[in-house]
């Protein structure tokens, strides 16, 4: 995971997609974007894509003024999660293992990603998740599980917005009163922040604190020091999304990773291909 070279395409669609959503006018548009592919092409291109991404995203809410420019999408990613969510749990209720079941929807839900260039149209969601149930599945739900009843203590790692509310089934499936949340600190692309937790329900479910960070997966070094605590206490962690397994895939926990892959460059990393549905041990 030390190249962003593959995902150039990826930061330069990042990069207008952000530029279109801060409303700015013409000329703040042209001025921003010359200076985000200034900054794509200057960079180190064996960095870590979420350094990058990080960047790209600060140079937008820096110049724009614009905080939040993802936040209309971040509200119809959730909208059109929780409007999903009632049929689904009813589909989840037919399924020979509700357990794996359970997994499955929270990895498909990763397929929301404003930050992917494999990412699904909202309007394209309904048919895809018709299909999760008998796609391949690498890895074992039925270890997460198991895992789950034997931690003391679980730290959950949000990813996206939308995906947070399929996290909700799963994470009530677990032992709530074993179960913390994190979320990003500041809004970084379409990623989850507290407000997307309580707009998903989550808040009054288990105990939801912030990262304290701005980049889409975990910088532990630029985590804030409650959620680093809470880090290093929990004996199993549960990370979502392709960010997060790129920031601590090389960190010595007992990491459960779940994670649809995007490109192929993760993809070398755990042995699966584009496309697949992922519960990695990162012990094993």
């Amino acid at each position: 995971m030390n190249t962003a070279m593959e995902c150039i395409p990826c930061f330069v669609r990042q990069a207008v997609e952000a530029v279109e959503m801060t409303d700015c006018d013409t000329a703040l548009k042209e001025k921003l974007l010359r200076r985000i592919l200034t900054e794509i092409a200057s960079s180190d291109w064996v960095a870590m894509p979420v350094v990058i991404a990080q960047r790209i995203q600060r140079m937008v809410r820096e110049v724009s003024g614009n905080k939040d420019p993802y936040s209309g999408l971040k509200q119809k990613m959730n909208n059109i999660a929780l409007d999903l969510l009632p049929s689904l749990g009813a589909v989840i209720e037919r399924q020979p293992d509700k357990r794996e079941a359970l997994v499955r929807l929270a990895i498909a839900g990763n397929l929301l990603d404003a930050g992917s260039k494999s990412r699904l149209a909202l309007e394209d969601l309904p048919a895809r998740l018709r299909t999760i149930w008998d796609a391949p599945l690498a890895g074992s739900a039925g270890a997460l599980f198991a895992a789950a009843e034997k931690a003391r203590s679980i730290l959950y790692l949000a990813d996206n917005a939308g995906e947070i509310v399929f996290d909700r089934l799963l994470i009530a499936a677990l032992p709530l009163e074993k179960v913390k949340l994190a979320v990003r600190g500041f809004p970084v692309i379409n990623d989850a922040t507290i407000k997307d937790a309580e707009l998903a329900g989550l808040s009054g479910m288990v105990p939801v604190i912030s990262n304290g960070s701005d980049a889409p997966g975990t910088v532990l070094e630029e985590c804030s020091e409650e959620f680093k605590a809470c880090f290093d206490v929990a004996d199993m962690i549960i990370s979502k999304g392709q960010g997060n397994y790129e920031t601590l895939s090389g960190v010595d926990k007992n990491i459960f990773f779940l994670l649809s892959v995007k490109c192929s460059l993760i993809g070398s990393y755990i042995g699966a291909p584009v496309g697949a549905l992922v519960v990695l041990n990162g012990k094993n």
